[in-house]
């Protein structure tokens, strides 16, 4: 496979991101709830955790989390879902966070404020000495920060209830590099692992979701100087000509050229932590 061959590049990469050509809503629902079902009991642990944003993606994997659980339940293995809420402060789209809470139904809801711990975190950072280009760079680094801090909440939930943490990144994430290393690309299980936005949206509306949630404009909503910033406006081109590429339909040029530069740009994110003995350095002259 070449740089040269676009074609056979794209279905490299389609099929890394574990994208399969046929797609049933209905089968991908059955197919990841007993994969959550099982990853669970044979964990021998009890519990699953998630936060829950408002979004298409929390709202879709925390539905399939308590499906499993109450499916482990019918079959004498105690399992529950914890859905957390992590706010920063007060969230502009709080409405769409509790309309999933009510549509999800998880057995056990907690709200967890990440505000006084994030903004710790840069405080602390300002009195170290550790300088800032400008404001733009600050709200950047807060913004991962943010992000972080919502797992580390989720993982103190986990541990103190016997628990593995649910996350939500999905293929055309995946592919995109679109999440916060160590913050949100960081769980245990991926259970939308395998979808592109689309599918996910076809997953939740399957479920049942409120059209409101499964077509809600995705964004990860962690910058201060671009509140509620839609994900297709950081990506330069709309999740469609992603969806698109996984699905091994035909791209404009320019959004393949965008895509190609998302996905090598962050291929560290989508790897372990390098060694001396894994590492994919670039063949000399590249």
């Amino acid at each position: 496979m070449t740089q040269q061959d676009p074609v056979a590049r794209q279905a490299g990469i389609a099929a890394e991101m574990h994208m399969g050509a046929e797609f049933d809503a209905v089968r991908e629902i059955e197919r990841r709830v007993a994969f959550l079902a099982n990853y669970l009991r044979g964990s021998g642990l009890k519990t699953y955790v998630l936060g829950i944003s408002g979004g298409v993606d929390s709202t879709t994997a925390g539905r399939l989390a308590q499906l499993a659980v109450e499916r482990l339940r019918a079959d004498h293995y105690d399992a529950r879902f914890v859905a957390v809420r992590l706010p920063y402060g007060e969230q502009k789209d709080e409405a769409d966070a509790q309309q999933a809470l009510h549509f999800i139904r998880a057995d056990e809801n907690l709200a967890i404020d990440i505000k006084p711990a994030a903004d710790a975190m840069l405080t602390a950072l300002h009195h170290s000495g550790v300088p800032f280009a400008d404001d733009s760079q600050q709200d950047f680094v807060h913004g991962n920060i943010k992000a972080r801090q919502r797992m580390i909440a989720q993982y103190a939930v986990a541990s103190a209830r016997a628990g593995v943490v649910i996350g939500t990144d999905h293929a055309a994430e995946s592919l995109m590099g679109f999440f916060t290393k160590f913050g949100d690309g960081s769980a245990d299980v991926l259970p939308l692992a395998g979808l592109n936005k689309r599918r996910v949206r076809a997953v939740a509306k399957a479920l049942g979701a409120p059209e409101t949630l499964a077509h809600k404009v995705p964004t990860a909503d962690l910058e201060m100087l671009r509140p509620q910033r839609p994900d297709e406006d950081a990506y330069g081109i709309p999740y469609d000509d992603i969806d698109d590429f996984l699905e091994g339909k035909p791209v404009s040029d320019a959004a393949r050229r965008v895509i190609l530069r998302f996905y090598e740009a962050t291929r560290h994110k989508r790897a372990l932590p390098y060694t001396p003995f894994d590492w994919p350095a670039p063949a000399s002259g590249e």
